[in-house]
């Protein structure tokens, strides 16, 4: 029997723009047109990014409320998930801030940005964040880039910094490379420690062989996330002309997940 897949769009991310490809979506405007087109492809969620007034990345509460009223009214029955990604900008107090004022249903948290190195002190923000964002529905998609992530994910559960819930988890791959290009193998190491039975996950691939990765996700149990901000070809080799048409071509090997498929597999 096929599975529901869930295709999750992230169409610019934090570093991405123009001269990197002119479709790039930097402004609301342009996020909330990519989203449409996302959305018509398969996608059943967005991973938003919003940028200041010079197209770099930004963690503001007001621009965030634009986006998700505009894509609210423009694309209804999609799915928003927002992100917390500091880029070496950003402290997790000021993660978690926006967070807390904006009440997104969906975020995404590099879990290695958000527990931090600083001994009990972040210990304690972070498992404040996690348990507050559990008690107010507010789901975390939590972004693991290496194993060294994923044991101290584990460890976080066993001291009670994570509630005790089924997570998602989302699996960067690539990311460290040399070249920043991805390989399905780089999968193994996650799929071996076990996590992946008991938690719901994604996959996301920088470089060319990112529909290689989801082939092999789909193989596994997983779903995807992608798009510009981790990569922009085709399997082919050529460069696609919009986000959409990379989603396209993996609507042509998996069942994408509707809205309500898409909160099912989240455990909502």
């Amino acid at each position: 029997m096929t599975r529901p897949i869930i295709i999750m769009a992230a169409p610019n991310g934090a570093r991405k723009v123009k001269t990197d490809h002119p479709a790039i979506p930097v402004s609301i405007g342009e996020t909330i047109s990519v989203a449409r087109e996302c959305y018509d492809a398969g996608a059943s969620i967005l991973h938003a990014h919003v940028r200041d007034n010079d197209g770099k990345h930004i963690l503001d509460v007001e621009r965030y409320r634009t986006l998700l009223d505009g894509l609210r009214q423009e694309v209804p029955r999609m799915l928003i998930q927002i992100t917390t990604e500091a880029v070496g900008i950003y402290s997790p107090r000021q993660q978690a801030d926006l967070v807390f004022e904006l009440m997104p249903d969906f975020v995404s948290v590099g879990f290695r940005e958000m527990i931090g190195d600083n001994g009990e002190h972040d210990r304690d923000h972070a498992t404040n964040f996690y348990h507050y964002c559990f008690t107010n529905q507010i789901h975390v998609q939590h972004i693991l880039y290496d194993i060294e992530d994923l044991s101290r994910f584990r460890t976080a559960f066993t001291d009670g910094i994570l509630p005790p819930c089924r997570p998602h988890v989302l699996l960067v791959l690539g990311r460290y490379s040399g070249n920043f290009q991805s390989d399905p193998k780089e999968m193994e190491p996650f799929i071996a420690d076990g996590l992946l039975d008991v938690a719901t996950w994604s996959i996301c691939a920088f470089g060319h062989r990112e529909f290689d990765v989801m082939k092999s996700a789909i193989e596994n149990g997983g779903h995807y996330r992608v798009g510009f901000e981790n990569n922009l070809f085709l399997k082919n080799g050529n460069i696609a002309e919009k986000n959409a048409d990379i989603i396209r071509q993996l609507v042509q090997i998996c069942q994408p997940a509707t809205r309500e498929q898409t909160l099912e597999l989240f455990s909502l």
